[in-house]
């Protein structure tokens, strides 16, 4: 599998990121869809998604919202494009809209097919088991205003993702207690950090941390 999860940030920090994504792609004017947490506002995302990848020499894109109703030709073009992008937001609306709309299995086997799956913080989260991560610590979560219980995501990683880290005391001891209790590693990193996966290769791009066992450890 090809994926990249993206922490946040400014556009400068993710410049690592975004190299390693193109080079994921490796082919010329590739066709990249961008599917936002919410179609609110999402024109506006869109634009500046079109704008920054532009500078890639990227010139082919599709913005699909998943919490509308969308034409099946449409989605068809989706599924055949190069990557897709999962955007950021509120993290259960956005498994919800995915669930109602039936497209887990298929981005699930987009990526297992060699599609360039990418996430930005909510859209990171969905790439793993599940989507526990969104609703800890209780300083710094999405609130689950879609009230749903079922938080399994996309499962394409055997660990979990936590996005906007900040490398303090706060932080550090609710994420040893958390891993003290799960048998899942975490995988946390500040804006501007991330994770490429290719095949087996796992990257890390920044400063990142792993918390496993009750244990914090730094990596890069």
């Amino acid at each position: 599998m090809k994926l990249v999860f993206y922490s946040g940030g400014l556009e400068k920090e993710n410049s690592s990121l975004d190299r390693a994504f193109v080079e994921l792609m490796g082919k010329k004017n590739p066709v990249v869809t961008f599917i936002p947490s919410s179609s609110y506002l999402s024109e506006q995302e869109f634009k500046n998604f079109v704008k920054h990848y532009s500078k890639f020499k990227i010139s082919r894109f599709i913005h699909f919202p998943v919490d509308v109703p969308f034409d099946k030709i449409l989605f068809q073009e989706v599924m055949r494009s190069d990557a897709i992008h999962l955007g950021g937001g509120n993290t259960f609306y956005f498994l919800n809209s995915l669930r109602k709309a039936k497209l887990l299995p298929q981005l699930r086997t987009f990526a297992k097919k060699g599609g360039v799956l990418t996430g930005l913080s909510a859209g990171a989260i969905m790439m793993t088991e599940n989507i526990e991560m969104a609703g800890y610590p209780e300083f710094d979560r999405d609130e689950n205003t879609v009230n749903i219980s079922n938080l399994s995501s996309l499962n394409l990683v055997d660990y979990l993702f936590f996005p906007h880290f900040k490398n303090s005391a706060r932080y550090d001891i609710v994420f040893k207690k958390y891993s003290k209790l799960h048998s899942k590693i975490i995988y946390a990193c500040p804006d501007g950090a991330g994770i490429v996966v290719n095949g087996d290769e796992l990257r890390f791009i920044g400063k990142c941390y792993a918390f496993a066992e009750g244990h914090k450890f730094s990596i890069n």
